[in-house]
């Protein structure tokens, strides 16, 4: 131990060098022979920190502490310098004695020692020291010396061979552990710590992904949840795929994580749904599970919905309408035209052909709040309630269809003039909720309806606060419709006396299919797999998990509010924001006290003004459009005056009167759409303001 660390103890202070250059001193407070190290500690701005330092760093900073190497003397080397008045007697070496026999004939040297005289004392004159002076060692030979002292150096350099021969074994063995992990994973891949953390998990956990012979099961609500590869534009940046699929029903996400001391680590959050598909699954695949369990609802008289919701860029318009090569899609594979291939064969069944029916589609878009027919040339529709507070959706065209190719040429048709825009995550991304709806009637009479809808991306909801009104104005319809679907969804899994389908405009086209004993409904929930969607996923993935866990819990499905204790809630939320009553605002403010922890009175009464605006434009427009029909018939009256006034004795007093009166019409006509287009205008300045004083969440009660 002494020949390796020299004078180094426990508890003496060395110079020290920090990776930044710094020299200073600190304490040893352990030895580690095995790794060659000293382990020291010492006091920065009130902390004890420490580090673990070879002894090579050790000893080039304090030499004074290193081993005492003694170097032996070279033949060239002349002896010390001896006085003629010293004899040295010369003492024969014996390797098998520790004592030394005198030779005959010769008085033997008293203890061995040397014995000293002057040149004037005869050879057998001895000179012995005083009894009291402590006895010198004996000189020893030359000879004796330089071996002595190269077996003191060959014990030293043995050390230091040692330590040499370990530190190199060491860094061999660093090198090829180096390069079997680079054999293994990339190490120049970011967050290369992460990736080593997921494949260590998944390593070992025991997959039974699902397969098709699996059972179908039924639901009533079903929620399931599909993840796509990693795109070109993921794979070029060499995003980390986090998310894992063990078993048919299981989604995990590995959620990257750091300590306060900047460790990093994962957090695995674990949902469980109906069904869970890989990014190996196909379209049909998924469909098998999903919507093809609801077309017999639509034969039996029902109402089926099934939609994809999730973020911008997530498989979404891939998953309802089809494969995508390049920027070309074929619809043929979407769930779209897979449904309507089964509702064909359906029809051919004995049993469904003797009802006659006939297939009619239907393909519309919302957005900001308003409804657009996608086969007609995006003509704008008003939804409107008729006397049996049945919803309708005025001048939207059905299209009577035959088979499966009628169906893909509307498809194409709709999805060629969907309106799209450029978000963070596609270049290319659809910006409203698109509805498909297969139609089966009886003589006239509606039989069933089958609603596939592909959700604008769940993302832009959180755009309500941006400079941009439209993006604002987008964004808040998005959020606001996905809420009120998913309470919707609600209520129809706990059989609630009233849903708040008022409360968006997609809610409320989808009304029929919300209520009635023989209604089904399916969500597929799409998620990028790449770590930096990983906050959009885990929304997504929450989302999903707040439907589908309503859905299954038997001890609330019959549980509903009291009127009583309803109005009261409204009666609170209408004193605490100041709005007034309405069917829409009453739904909106029930969506909004069933989503506290989503939705703060800030975001409240954003949502409010956002539909004021949207329904004050409505009202401009169609008091304008009103405007100009009327100007052409004053148009048409004041040409007759003017003809009156060409003969010569043309009645003057009744070309007053009747100017008069057309420009009293004008007058009044004309004021009162200024003031709706002045009301219009502060409604702007609102939205504007509302925006900025946004609080995303309701503040937590102190």
């Amino acid at each position: 131990m002494a020949a390796l660390f020299g004078k180094i103890q426990i508890g003496i202070y060395v110079e020290i060098k920090r990776s930044d250059g710094r020299i200073h001193q600190a304490m040893v407070t352990s030895l580690n022979e095995d790794n060659e190290c000293v382990t020291v500690e010492w006091i920065e701005n009130g902390d004890t920190k420490g580090k673990e330092i070879d002894l090579e760093s050790i000893f080039a900073l304090n030499p004074d502490i290193a081993p005492e190497e003694e170097i032996p003397q070279s033949p060239e080397t002349p002896p010390p310098p001896v006085s003629s008045a010293i004899k040295i007697n010369k003492i024969p070496q014996n390797k098998n004695r520790r004592t030394v026999a005198p030779p005959k004939n010769e008085t033997p040297a008293r203890d061995n020692r040397v014995t000293v005289g002057t040149t004037r004392a005869r050879p057998s004159q001895q000179t012995e020291p005083p009894p009291s002076a402590p006895i010198p060692p004996p000189p020893i030979q030359n000879q004796t010396l330089q071996q002595q002292n190269a077996r003191r150096k060959s014990n030293c350099v043995k050390e230091v061979e040692k330590l040499q021969e370990k530190r190199e074994k060491r860094r061999l063995q660093q090198q090829e552990l180096r390069e079997k992990k680079a054999q293994e994973v990339d190490a120049t891949t970011p967050n290369y710590e992460i990736m080593c953390m997921i494949r260590d998990f998944r390593a070992s956990l025991d997959y039974r992904p699902l397969t098709t012979a699996d059972l179908i099961e039924d639901h009533r609500i079903c929620v399931c949840v599909r993840t796509r590869p990693l795109n070109k534009k993921e794979l070029t940046m060499k995003d980390l795929d986090v998310i894992t699929i063990p078993s048919k029903d299981v989604v995990m996400v590995h959620e990257p994580k750091q300590k306060v001391d900047l460790t990093r680590y994962l957090e695995n959050q674990t949902f469980r749904f109906d069904y869970a598909f890989d990014d190996t699954s196909t379209n049909e695949m998924v469909y098998r599970f999903t919507a093809r369990p609801l077309v017999e609802t639509i034969f039996e008289r029902g109402m089926a919905t099934c939609f994809a919701y999730g973020q911008t860029g997530s498989g979404k318009t891939h998953t309802m309408g089809g494969d995508f090569s390049g920027k070309n899609q074929d619809c043929s594979k979407g769930v779209y035209a897979l449904a309507a291939r089964d509702v064909f064969l359906m029809l051919k069944k004995a049993n469904y052909k003797k009802l006659d029916l006939q297939v009619y589609a239907t393909f519309f878009e919302i957005y900001s709040g308003k409804v657009f027919d996608l086969l007609n040339r995006k003509t704008k529709l008003r939804v409107l309630e008729d006397g049996k507070q049945q919803v309708q959706v005025v001048g939207l065209q059905e299209r009577d269809v035959k088979c499966t190719e009628d169906v893909l040429k509307l498809i194409e048709m709709g999805n060629s003039c969907r309106t799209s825009g450029q978000t963070s995550a596609n270049a290319h991304s659809s910006r409203s909720h698109a509805v498909f709806q297969i139609i089966l009637r009886r003589r006239g009479k509606m039989h069933g309806k089958f609603s596939l809808i592909d959700l604008a991306g769940n993302e832009r909801g959180a755009d309500t606060s941006s400079a941009d009104r439209q993006t604002r104005l987008e964004g808040a319809e998005i959020n606001k419709s996905l809420l009120a679907l998913k309470e919707c969804i609600r209520a129809l899994g706990r059989n609630k006396p009233h849903t708040p389908f008022r409360a968006s405009k997609l809610t409320q086209v989808l009304r029929d299919s919300f209520i009635g004993e023989n209604s089904r409904t399916c969500m597929i929930a799409t998620i990028s797999p790449g770590m930096a969607s990983c906050e959009n996923t885990l929304n997504t993935l929450r989302y999903a998990n707040r439907v589908k866990e309503l859905s299954i819990d038997p001890s609330v499905v019959m549980e509903g509010r009291s009127a009583g204790h309803s109005l009261s809630q409204l009666d609170v939320l209408e004193a605490q924001w100041g709005v007034g009553s309405s069917p829409q605002r009453d739904d909106l403010k029930l969506l909004c006290e069933q989503n506290e922890e989503e939705v703060s009175p800030q975001l409240f009464n954003f949502h409010e003004v956002v539909s004021q605006l949207v329904e004050m434009e409505e009202q401009v427009l169609e008091d304008h459009r009103a405007v100009f029909q009327e100007s052409i018939r004053w148009l048409e009256d004041e040409k007759v005056l003017l003809e009156m006034t060409e003969e010569v004795d043309y009645d003057v007093e009744s070309f007053a009167t009747q100017l008069e009166q057309i420009l009293d019409q004008k007058i009044d006509v004309l004021t009162e759409l200024r003031d709706k287009v002045k009301s219009f205008r502060s409604a702007l300045q609102e939205e504007e303001q509302a925006s900025q004083q946004i609080n995303p969440k309701r503040p937590r009660a102190l």
